[in-house]
This record gives structure tokens, sequence and C-alpha cells, in this order.
């Protein structure tokens, strides 16, 4: 696959992400509020079961091509998951006072995402 192929899928599968997050965030505000950053929570732990489940399908390559791995793991769950704005979500409620739930977000964010990559990646091992 020629590089400027490779760059107009990693693109669009940024296209896609970005969109989904945007979609996520306005769902999870309209159901739980803003006073905790979920949304960023929700689509760290989601991006981090499926970026295990690739990395576990491209690893074993039976289950997906490689060529698959600019789309998925560098367009879409690079817009999608964002680790920028985790990082100023906890800024923010640090700002504010709430260390409590500083605290909480980056422990939520930390553990949940490391134990989301590993199940979707085992899930994989499973599947094959």
């Amino acid at each position: 696959m020629s590089y400027g192929i490779t760059l107009l899928i990693v693109a669009f599968g940024g296209a896609v992400g970005a969109v989904s997050r945007f979609q996520i965030t306005n769902w999870f505000i309209q159901w739980f509020g803003n006073s905790f950053p979920y949304a960023t929570l929700a689509v760290n732990v989601g991006g981090s079961f499926i970026m295990g489940a690739l990395m576990s399908a491209l690893t074993h390559g039976t289950l997906i091509s490689p060529h698959w791995r600019p789309l998925i793991g560098v367009g879409f769950l690079g817009a999608l998951t964002t680790f920028s704005t985790f990082s100023f979500d906890t800024l923010v409620l640090f700002t504010q006072g709430e260390w409590l739930k500083a605290a909480l977000n980056i422990i939520a964010n930390v553990l949940l995402c490391l134990f989301a990559v590993a199940i979707g990646y085992q899930l994989l091992i499973k599947a094959q």
C-alpha cells in the first residue's frame, strides 16, 4: 500500500473517530451531566479495549490484516481516545478543588484502560 493511500486511510479513520468522540461526549453529558468527565473515561476504556483486541488480532495474524492498523489503531482510536482531554479534565477538577474526583479520574482511567486493553487482547487470543 502506498504512503499516500495510508495517509488517506488514517485521515478517514481519524474523521470517524473524531465524530464518534463528539457524539459520545454529547450523549454522556445528556445522560450524566458534566460534573465528572464520564465521556472521557468511557472513550478511553472503550478505545483501550478495541486497541487490545486489534493488537491481539495483528500479533497473531489470523483474524485481521495488518492493513487495518492505520485505519483503526492510528486514525480511529487516535481521534476517539484523548489523553490530552483526560489530562485537561483532571486539571479542571484539581483547580476547582475537587481533589477526590481528580484522583478518582486518574485512577479510573489508568486502571480501567489497562484492564480493558488486557481483556480485549485476551478475548481475541481465545477466539483463535
